[in-house]
């Protein structure tokens, strides 16, 4: 008897039977065993020796059944390979051509369905190596907020904008977009490129196509929700409903959500792409290349298609139900090119529930947005709103892509059926443990204030917004923006962990409601910021007029 130990790398002897028995040790896998082509299938092996078959030379496989009463554990459970072997010069040449050609085809052979596949090795990145690579489009991310808020600051004046105040409650859920979808994308397929989902161009192009007709589904279903809410939120507390202005609303949200994310989702597939072939890891520059081009498309959208609806109610009635129709329409197709996609089918069944939420939750943002920037004391909030969601939006989808990634990557079990309960992550461990992701997470939050320094200064020196730039509110500003990325990124790392713990992939699940919060958070400081500000005069409307 040969008794062999895969982590022991020892061999311990019985020569009282002619049996070579291989133990291998492997966390939850069934018992075992390994043909010469490479495969592997289940064995069952009666222990009555008189039911083996003696010939010489030959090897047959079967199960030890006086191992199964022993209980099984996940964390020590063996493999049992019995090989009937025959000490001649013959059986000998077989055992070692059998252990041969098992070796050289564990990466060749493809017809087995058990075999596990090799985990790809998690890329080693340190602090410095992090930063380098956050930092660019950290930094191209926020002046793409920056230029949002000075477009919103503009726009805020238009007609549409000052008759249907409801458009600004739309701003925060349409922004919220790129967090609810393009970041989600974003983060799909990042995680997708790093485990190698993308390699050949067949894979690459199912992911293209079921992810943009998947994103263009969600888009048009967001926007007509959007657009309810925006309703409802403007009408309850004026206690009066137009008609015209809801289908206005409905047209411009449908078409701006549709266009924005379809431009959106082109630009975020390239990305992804060309990051992977020149070796950066996408999920560093993915999520903010999506927030600095986000805001700043689908803001000039919403602007813009508000605008010319809008004028196109003195003329023609049925302009706005129309754009409505023609977009609602398109959904069956994208329903059916989506549901093509395995991995896209289960994220149309069911990925609503967080989109949808996140949805609301931004809307509320809006909510004070709307009854913030009509106030003239607090015209100057428009140029900054953008700037500081968006900024924290960016990090958190970052951090959030980069440890649901990590798991991917480490082959952890996406979901256990009885989960041991866990302590609750805490500050300490999130933002000072000596893991990666508290190492990503210390450096995402150390470029907060030097980011919105380089943003306020970039603002001030455009003329741009009603605010002077006195030290009193850049004080109250970084306040604001770091306490909403330090719970941000500490919500992400709890949030991702419980989804994952609980079958539920985070990279559909986490970011939308990380950056609706994000919205609702930066949105409720920095309005509680001009309050102040009022209340201890701190207080100009003179730039930018």
């Amino acid at each position: 008897m040969v008794l062999w130990s895969k982590e022991q790398d020892k061999l311990s002897t019985d020569m009282s039977t002619g049996t070579e028995i291989i133990e291998m040790k492997k966390e939850g896998a069934p018992p075992a065993y390994h043909q010469s082509n490479g495969s592997v299938h289940p064995v069952i092996l009666p222990t009555d020796p008189e039911e083996r078959q003696p010939n010489a030379g030959e090897y047959e496989l079967t199960e030890v059944t006086s191992f199964s009463d022993r209980p099984e554990q996940e964390s020590d459970r063996t493999e049992m390979v019995v090989i009937d072997c025959r000490a001649n010069a013959k059986g000998q040449r077989e055992e070692d051509a059998l252990l041969e050609n098992a070796s050289q085809s564990n990466e060749s052979d493809d017809t087995s369905t058990d075999q596990s596949p090799v985990p790809p090795v998690p890329l080693k990145e340190t602090s410095f190596s992090i930063g380098l690579q956050v930092v660019f489009p950290f930094l191209l991310a926020g002046f793409g907020t920056v230029a949002a808020g000075m477009v919103l600051d503009i726009v805020q004046h238009w007609k549409v904008f000052s008759e249907v105040n409801e458009v600004f409650i739309l701003v925060p859920a349409l922004l919220g977009l790129k967090g609810n979808l393009e970041m989600t994308l974003a983060s799909r397929l990042s995680t997708a490129a790093n485990i190698g989902q993308m390699d050949t161009a067949k894979e690459m192009w199912k992911m293209i196509m079921g992810n943009l007709a998947l994103i263009q589904v969600q888009a048009t279903v967001v926007g007509f929700l959007a657009s309810i809410a925006a309703v409802i939120f403007g009408w309850i507390p004026e206690g009066h409903f137009k008609m015209g202005h809801a289908v206005l609303l409905c047209a411009s949200s449908v078409a701006t959500a549709f266009i924005a994310s379809l431009l959106l989702g082109l630009i975020m597939i390239g990305v992804i792409v060309a990051s992977r072939k020149v070796g950066i890891n996408p999920d560093n520059v993915a999520t903010p290349i999506a927030a600095s081009l986000g805001d700043l498309i689908t803001l000039a959208l919403l602007a813009g298609i508000s605008t010319g609806l809008y004028q196109e109610l003195d003329y023609n009635d049925y302009a706005n139900p129309l754009v409505c129709v023609f977009f609602i329409a398109l959904t069956p197709v994208w329903i059916l090119i989506a549901r093509r996609i395995p991995s896209t089918r289960e994220v149309l069944y069911s990925g609503w529930e967080p989109v949808i939420i996140a949805m609301a939750i931004s809307s509320v943002g809006g909510l004070i947005l709307d009854k913030t920037v009509t106030d003239p004391n607090f015209a100057g909030m428009a140029v900054f709103t953008p700037v500081i969601n968006g900024v924290a939006g960016n990090l958190v989808a970052v951090q959030a892509s980069r440890i649901s990634t990590y798991l991917h990557m480490n082959g952890l079990p996406i979901s256990e059926p009885n989960p041991a309960p866990q302590k609750c992550p805490t500050p300490c461990s999130t933002f000072f443990g000596s893991g990666v992701n508290s190492r990503s997470a210390r450096v995402l939050f150390l470029l907060v204030a030097p980011g919105h320094l380089v943003f306020l200064y970039t603002i001030n020196s455009m003329r741009a917004g009603h605010t002077t730039l006195t030290y009193v509110f850049i004080a109250f500003y970084l306040a604001a923006a770091l306490l909403q990325v330090m719970i941000l990124l500490y919500l992400a790392d709890w949030m991702v962990q419980w989804m994952w713990k609980r079958g539920m992939d985070p990279d559909n699940f986490s970011i939308p409601y990380l950056t609706a919060l994000g919205d609702l958070l930066g949105t409720g400081f920095l309005a509680l910021c001009f309050h102040i500000l009022w209340l201890i005069g701190d207080r100009d409307t003179d730039v930018g007029d």
